[in-house]
């Protein structure tokens, strides 16, 4: 058996069209703009690349694109003061700070300084609450992708049995609660699993969001099971020459491709749906703060 490729570069795309479709319609019918301030603090490299690509998406989308960019000494009382403004802003409907912060700044006072109504990460601890109790809440952008490819993919995933490999706040634990919310039977594994080979086994659906590279093998992948691999990890590439490395997933890909029904690539995968989620939750925030219907196909 060869897999279904699960493009999620081109599911992306059509996120991303949606969203500005629904954005013109909102410019149109209400004279209002879908806004998204994203707040940096330092100079990592990967972020600042993170960032800048975010900033060229929103402004694609026809949304509004607030950049603040902080030095990395800044006092993180002077953050929180800038997110209170956020917080105040009516032009502004979502709010993301780009993680890692710096170490001298507490990472879960300054999420829970954001309006749980702006937090288009979905990592406030009103809306982990809201989303393990079956409430509508924000949706963390990640899960959210995972979620929307296999909605796309399976149809109803009512009855399924789903595993998911890894229990991080930021993946595993969301994506185990929307699972449930789509009436599957749950599992997450972790380091700590008993026989984690065996409970792979039994997975219609495979989310692997452990952060250990080629870590599932395809002897681990029910026949026809679809996987959904969430890693994103570097390793070296001897054979692109000294130095060099390449990207892979927490999948032993080729393995894995070779029985499962279908699975998402690494790179191409998961990976560019992080942030067509985080505009289509800024247009949900925009909607729900001004008392609108929620875009359709765009939430969980």
């Amino acid at each position: 058996m060869s897999a279904k490729i699960i493009d999620g570069k081109a599911f992306a795309a059509t996120v991303r069209e949606k969203v500005a479709s629904h954005v013109v319609r909102l410019k149109a019918d209400r004279g209002i703009t879908p806004g998204l301030a994203v707040v940096l603090v330092g100079e990592d490299p990967a972020s600042q690349v993170y960032v800048r690509n975010k900033g060229k998406q929103t402004v694609e989308c026809g949304m509004q694109s607030f950049e603040h960019k902080l030095p990395a000494e800044t006092p993180e009382a002077d953050l929180l003061a800038l997110i209170d403004r956020l917080n105040a802003d009516p032009a502004v409907h979502g709010i993301l700070v780009q993680l890692p912060l710096p170490g001298h700044m507490n990472a879960d006072a300054v999420i829970n300084a954001i309006d749980p109504a702006k937090d288009v990460d979905g990592f406030h601890i009103s809306n982990v609450g809201l989303l393990g109790t079956g409430q509508k809440s924000m949706v963390p952008c990640t899960p959210l992708g995972c979620l929307m490819m296999l909605r796309d993919h399976l149809g109803n995933l009512s009855g399924l049995n789903a595993v998911v490999v890894g229990r991080s706040n930021i993946v595993g634990k969301p994506m185990a609660q929307l699972l449930l919310g789509e009436s599957c039977t749950v599992t997450i594994a972790h380091s700590r699993t008993r026989d984690i080979e065996e409970v792979c086994r039994r997975a219609d659906i495979l989310v692997a969001a452990v952060g250990r590279p080629q870590m599932i093998k395809g002897d681990w992948v029910k026949p026809g099971a679809t996987v959904i691999d969430v890693g994103i990890n570097r390793i070296d590439a001897p054979e692109k020459g000294d130095g060099k490395t390449r990207l892979v997933g927490d999948c032993d890909y080729e393995s894995c491709a070779e029985v499962a029904g279908a699975i998402t690539p690494v790179p191409g995968g998961v990976g560019p749906m992080t942030i067509a989620c985080l505009l289509a939750n800024t247009v949900t925030a925009c909607c729900r703060a001004n008392g609108l219907p929620e875009p359709e196909g765009l939430t969980a």
